[in-house]
Formats: structure tokens, sequence, C-alpha cells
């Protein structure tokens, strides 16, 4: 069978109707050879539609970024297969397609600075992908195609002739994505493109993806660890954990119905803004060894709703169930004054005088000098202490104490040893 050479113009229709553009088949990824090989991605398989925002959410190490660099082929799959347009890409392929899947899928890297050569200045950076494709008339053309890239990424014509290391961390992803946009892609891979900006940046990165995506019809793969910034631009969501896929769904059907427990304690991590209500939230936690997969092998299954579940025959009965009952699921507990007496003291297991004392202010350190200092004047040592313990500073305040009173003991050892002297002279 002769090997496709190029991308065909439509990717295949799903039975939605959808047409899939990308589409990750059984793939395992490893790193390394015989015993030490690690086994980063095990069996992993979900469809990106054209047009959407699929985002891959995790904890550090558990695959996101191996499956991103997969996708635009610089990790190789040990098994399974990637296919862009129902065309395999994983793999060796023809040259020609080589270029075409260069072409098509740009990526947005997470380090702004790493990503960007510090040699190179912001013209020639962005222009690369153009020179190496060919993709402009003149040398008018190409000037105008960055400049006006450049503009629609928030950034200025004059910029164009400084070098990356001029810019905040903000303005370097801005050039990381004209690097990408300008190209012209079909589908961007964004691995956590704004994990290393402000929050105030974070908006406006985010907006520009938006508006790219709108403008040009882009389709993303999302990559990222913080569920409550996936869940307001994601149309569909896939959790990874440890290598394996849990869990696929659309963004309000995974955040309504997280039926893994492991998608339930992602969404539980996510911050509240009011501290009196995160101080009083319960975290669900993830416990591995509450599956037991040593004779019944789990599976991704589809549970219906397009919403995929990883586990075994008898907790896929059960995730079924649960979702039937269409009754959404409860990831996020906050305590109220009427909650249980075991339940409070499990989620709040200091007595009052203990959070108290982890209140301490920042400069009660219980320094050696307040020791010595209360051991030569016990009295002035004993007054500062309980002037600290009044402030709160109950480190300082014991070592006043403990000073003044070794002082105090010494003192009365002198005394006595003196009045001893004293008899034994008289006598």
């Amino acid at each position: 069978m002769a090997k496709t050479t190029h991308l065909p113009e439509h990717g295949p229709i799903a039975k939605n109707g959808k047409e899939i553009l990308l589409s990750i088949k059984n793939v395992d990824i490893t790193f390394g050879k015989g015993e030490n090989a690690v086994r980063a991605v095990k069996n992993a398989s979900f469809d990106i539609y054209k047009g959407e925002t699929f985002s891959l959410v995790g904890e550090s190490g558990s695959g996101k970024t191996t499956i991103g660099r997969a996708v635009i082929r610089v990790n190789p799959c040990a098994a399974g297969e990637i296919q862009y347009k129902g065309v395999k890409i994983s793999g060796k392929i023809p040259h020609s397609l080589d270029r075409e899947v260069i072409r098509n899928v740009q990526m947005v890297f997470q380090d702004p600075a790493a990503s960007l050569n510090e040699r190179a200045t912001v013209d020639y950076i962005i222009s690369e992908g153009l020179y190496n494709f060919h993709l402009f008339e003149n040398e008018a053309d190409r000037v105008q195609k960055v400049e006006n890239m450049i503009r629609e990424v928030g950034l200025l014509p004059e910029h164009l002739t400084r070098y990356p290391h001029e810019f905040s961390g903000g303005q370097r992803q801005r050039i990381g994505l004209a690097r990408a946009m300008v190209m012209e892609p079909e589908l961007v891979v964004a691995d956590e493109p704004i994990s290393a900006l402000d929050v105030s940046i974070r908006a406006q990165v985010l907006n520009l993806l938006k508006k790219f995506q709108k403008e040009k019809n882009l389709t993303y793969l999302f990559i990222a660890h913080d569920l409550s910034i996936v869940r307001f631009i994601s149309d569909r969501i896939g959790v990874i954990y440890k290598g394996d896929i849990v869990e696929v769904a659309e963004a309000e059907e995974l955040f309504d119905f997280p039926l893994h427990p492991y998608t339930r304690s992602l969404i539980s991590a996510i911050p509240i803004p009011d501290p009196q209500l995160e101080k009083n939230k319960v975290l669900f936690t993830y416990d591995p060894g509450v599956h037991d997969y040593s004779q019944d092998k789990p599976e991704l299954v589809n549970i219906g709703h397009d919403h995929y579940v990883f586990g075994n025959k008898k907790e896929i009965e059960e995730y079924k169930k649960t979702r039937e009952a269409n009754i959404p699921l409860k990831s996020v507990t906050i305590l109220g004054e009427n909650a249980p007496a075991e339940i409070k003291t499990q989620a709040q297991p200091h007595t009052a005088a203990e959070d108290e004392f982890l209140e301490r202010p920042l400069h009660d350190t219980g320094n050696l000098l307040y020791g010595i200092l209360s051991f030569i004047l016990p009295i002035i040592g004993l007054i500062t202490g309980f002037i600290f313990k009044h402030f709160k500073y109950y480190r300082n305040f014991t070592t006043c104490k403990k000073g003044a009173i070794a002082g105090l003991i010494f003192r009365a050892i002198l005394i006595l040893l003196f009045l001893a002297l004293l008899v034994i002279v008289q006598l």
C-alpha cells in the first residue's frame, strides 16, 4: 500500500457529525530502554474536532506535555498512532507529508524565555517559518505579514529590531504566539502558555488565543493543570493521571458529573477566592488504592453523553448508574457551623490555641539573643516576654521566659552559696 504524501482537505467525520482533525489512537510513549524504560503515556486515545479547544489537564509529570510533543513529532510513539485528518503522522512518514504537518501544526511553549533564540531579533524569530516554507511573494510582502502579526498580538513594529531579553515574560509569550500564528496553522498545541505569566497577563494571552480561534477557525490542544481556567475556554476536557487518560467529556459535563475520583480531586483543589470558605473547604483526596485492577483490567469506555471514563467493568457499571441518575456530583464541600463534629475535626485538626500559635507574626523567631539578655537582666526579660506574648510573639516570649527563669535560678544559687560561706566563716 502506497504511503500518503499529502494531507487531504478535510478529515474524517465522527458519528456526531463533527470533523476529526486530530486522532490519538492507543498511543504509548516510552523513555529509556530495557529495565530503565519509563512508560510515560499508556494506551492514550482521544479525538480533537476541527474548530474546538480540547484541554488536556493533570498534575505535573502526568504526561500532558509528552503527548503534545508527540503531536508535533518530537516524541516518538512506542505503540499506537497519531492521525491528522485521517492520515498517520507518527513514525516514519514521507518528507512532503512531514513538511505539511510542520506547516499546519504549530506549538506555543510553556517557557517564553527558553523557547526563543536569544541571539536572533524578533523580526527573524517570527519570519523563520516564512523563510523555511517561502510563504511570501517578496521582501515587502514578508515585512507586511510580520508587522501585521506583531500588531495583532499587541506589540509594535519597532519591537521587531529588538532581542527577546529586552522583553517581559508576557511580551515574550506574545512573540512566541506571533511566531506560531504567522504560519497560519490549523492546529495549535498550547503547552501551558500562561503558567509562567502574571495573573493579569494570563487573561490577555487567553483573550488573544480566543480571538485568533474565532478569526482563523483554529483548533487548540490546550495543555494545562489549572482547571479553573480550563473550564471557561474549553469545549472538551481530557483528564490524564500518570500516563492514563481517565476521563474525557465536554467542559460543563465534566464539572457537573466528574465520575472518576481523580477528576473530583482536581476539581476540589481549585482555590476559592473567599478565604473563609477556602479555610472551611474539605478537599476530596484521590487514593489510587481504591481500584482493584488485578483481575479485571480497566479501559476507557463511553458511558453515554459523549462521556468517557477509565475503569474496569464493575466501575463502569457504577459510573453509568451515577450518570443516569442525572444528579450533579458535588466535588467541593464547605463546612458550616452546624457540620458534624467528626467531619469538622477532620477538616480543621488544629485547636484554637494551635491556630493562634501558627498565625504568629513574621519576626517571631525566638532569637537566642533574647534569652541571653533575659538571663543577664531577668526582671526586664520577664516584662519583655509578657509584652511579646500580648502581641502574639510566642516564640520570643518562650525564649525570654526561659532566659529569665534561668537567670533567677542562677542568682538564687549564688545567694545560697554566699550564705553558706558566711555560716562556715562564723563557725
